[in-house]
C-alpha cells in the first residue's frame, strides 16, 4: 500500500480554472481515468481523469475552488506504482462546451463576436493572456491589434495559430461582425446599446451568470437576426399515415429491442428530398454577397436541448442513410450533447438546420435562421384535427410547420413551393422511396 498525490494534469496555458463538480468521494474506489472533477474557464468544461487505480483516501479539493497545472486534486491509496503519468489534456477536449447552435456550420476561423477592422481596437487583456497560443503569435496579434480570446484555434490541442489570426482578420472584414456593444449593419446604421438599469429599485432581485454556451449562442443570434433578412412561411402537414407506419415500425423495434424512430428521421429525409427539388436552400451567400455556394451533400443540423442550453450538432449524409440509421445517429448526437462530449468537428458542415418543439408544444414559432444557412425549419406539436375529406369532417393528425428563409437567396414563392412539398412528402410517406 501506498499513498500517491493526484495533481491536475497539464491543462496548457490556462490558470485557475474553476471545479464546478467534484465526481468523487473519500472513500471511493476508482480505476485509473476514471474523472475526478469538472472545470469550467471561460472557453470550455472538460473532467480531469486519475491516473491510478486506488482508493480515495483524503479530498484536497471542493466545488468553487481554482486549481492550475500542479494543483493536488486528491490523496490516493494504491496497491502499485503508477504504470503510466497523467495524461496531457487541454480544454475543449472531453466535455466540449463550444457553441454550434450558436457556432453550428461556421468554419473553425469565424469568431462569433469581432470587432470590424475600421473601429478601434479594444482588447480584453485578461482574457488575452488567456489564450492559448505561443508568444510569437501573441506578439503577432498584438501587432495587427486582434483580440486572442475571440480567436477559434485550430492547432494541436485548439491551439491558436498564426493562420488562426490570419482568418480571423479576413472573416471580419468578410462578414462585418458586429462588436459586442455596437452593431453596424451593412446599411451603415448604428444600433445604440440597452440602458443600465437597476432593477432592485423595485424590489427584491436576483442576478445569475449566463454560462459560457448562452453567451455565445446570444451572440451567434443576435449576428443571424442583424444580418440576414428573414422571412417565415407557416404551412402544416397531414401525417395520420407516417404515424401509424412509424408505430409498426417501433413495435417491430421493440421485439428485437431496437432504437425506436422518431417523426423527426421521417422529416430529416423529407428535407432532404426538398433541398434536391429546390437546390437554392441547399446554398449558401459569399461574404461579398454576389455569389452563390452551391453544395452537392446533404448535413442537416438538429437543434438539442441540453441543460448549458441549445447546441445543434450535425448529422452528416442524411441522404445515403436509412431510417434506422438516422435514428441511431440522432441518439448518439443528443446524448453526446446532454453529456458535453461533442467536439467543435460535430458542430460543422451543416447545409440546413431542423428545430424540432413537437414534443414540448406549441403551435408555431419562427427560428433564427443558423448562418451561413439560408434556412431552417421549425417543427411544432402535431395535433388531432377535423379536416374535410369531401364527404365529412375525419380526425387527421396535422403537424405544423415554419420555415425561416434568407430573403436575399430565397424568394417567398419559392418559401411557399419548399413547405408545400415537405407537406406533400410527409403526408404521403411513399413518395420518400421515390
Amino acid at each position: 500500500m501506498a499513498i500517491q498525490e493526484v495533481r491536475v494534469p497539464d491543462i496548457g496555458d490556462f490558470k485557475e480554472v474553476e471545479i464546478i463538480e467534484v465526481l468523487v468521494k473519500v472513500g471511493d474506489s476508482i480505476q485509473a481515468e476514471d474523472s475526478l472533477i469538472t472545470v469550467e474557464s471561460d472557453k470550455a468544461s472538460m473532467e480531469i481523469p486519475s491516473p491510478l487505480t486506488g482508493t480515495v483516501k483524503e479530498l484536497r479539493v471542493q466545488q468553487g475552488d481554482r486549481v492550475s497545472t500542479g494543483s493536488l486534486i486528491l490523496n490516493l491509496e494504491t496497491v502499485t506504482n503508477p504504470a503510466k503519468p497523467p495524461p496531457a489534456l487541454a480544454l475543449d477536449s472531453g466535455k466540449s462546451n463550444l457553441p454550434l447552435a450558436p457556432r453550428v456550420n461556421t468554419p473553425p476561423s469565424i469568431s462569433p463576436v469581432a470587432k470590424r477592422p475600421t473601429l478601434p481596437s479594444v482588447i480584453d487583456h485578461e482574457a488575452f493572456k488567456k489564450a492559448y497560443a505561443t508568444p510569437s503569435v501573441r506578439k503577432f496579434a498584438r501587432e495587427l491589434g486582434v483580440d486572442l480570446s475571440r480567436v477559434v484555434g485550430t492547432g494541436r490541442k485548439q491551439r491558436i495559430t498564426q493562420e488562426d489570426v490570419k482568418s480571423y482578420i479576413k472573416d471580419v472584414m468578410g462578414f462585418g461582425l458586429q462588436a459586442k456593444n455596437i452593431a453596424t449593419v451593412n446599411s451603415g446604421m448604428v444600433i445604440p446599446s440597452m440602458p443600465e438599469i437597476d432593477f432592485s429599485q423595485w424590489g427584491e432581485v436576483e442576478t445569475v451568470r449566463l454560462n459560457r454556451i448562452n453567451k455565445l449562442t446570444g451572440e451567434f443570434l443576435h449576428r443571424n437576426w442583424l444580418n440576414v433578412p428573414h422571412v417565415t412561411q407557416f404551412d402544416q402537414a397531414d401525417i395520420t399515415d407516417l404515424e401509424a407506419f412509424r408505430q409498426e415500425l417501433n413495435l417491430e423495434q421493440e421485439k428485437i429491442k431496437a432504437s425506436k424512430i422518431t417523426p423527426l428521421v421521417f422529416i430529416m429525409k423529407a428535407v432532404v428530398a426538398g433541398l434536391k427539388a429546390y437546390p437554392r436552400f441547399n446554398t449558401s451567400l459569399d461574404p461579398a454577397g454576389e455569389m452563390l455556394i452551391q453544395k452537392k451533400y446533404y448535413h442537416l443540423g438538429i437543434a438539442v436541448d441540453t441543460p448549458d442550453g441549445l447546441v445543434v450538432p450535425i448529422i452528416r449524409d442524411v441522404d445515403k442513410k436509412s431510417l434506422l440509421q438516422l435514428s441511431d445517429d440522432l441518439k448518439e448526437v443528443s446524448t453526446k450533447a446532454r453529456e458535453r462530449r461533442l467536439k467543435p468537428a460535430d458542430l460543422q458542415g451543416g447545409c440546413f438546420s431542423i428545430s424540432s418543439l413537437g414534443g414540448i408544444g406549441g403551435t408555431k414559432f419562427t427560428p433564427i435562421i443558423n448562418a451561413p444557412d439560408v434556412a431552417i425549419l421549425g417543427v411544432s406539436k402535431s395535433n388531432m384535427q377535423p379536416i374535410w375529406n369531401g364527404k365529412e369532417f375525419a380526425p387527421r393528425l396535422i403537424l405544423p410547420l415554419s420555415l425561416s428563409y434568407d430573403h436575399r437567396v430565397i424568394d417567398g414563392a419559392d418559401g411557399a413551393r419548399f413547405t408545400t412539398f415537405l407537406a406533400k412528402m410527409l403526408s404521403d410517406i411513399r413518395r420518400l422511396l421515390v
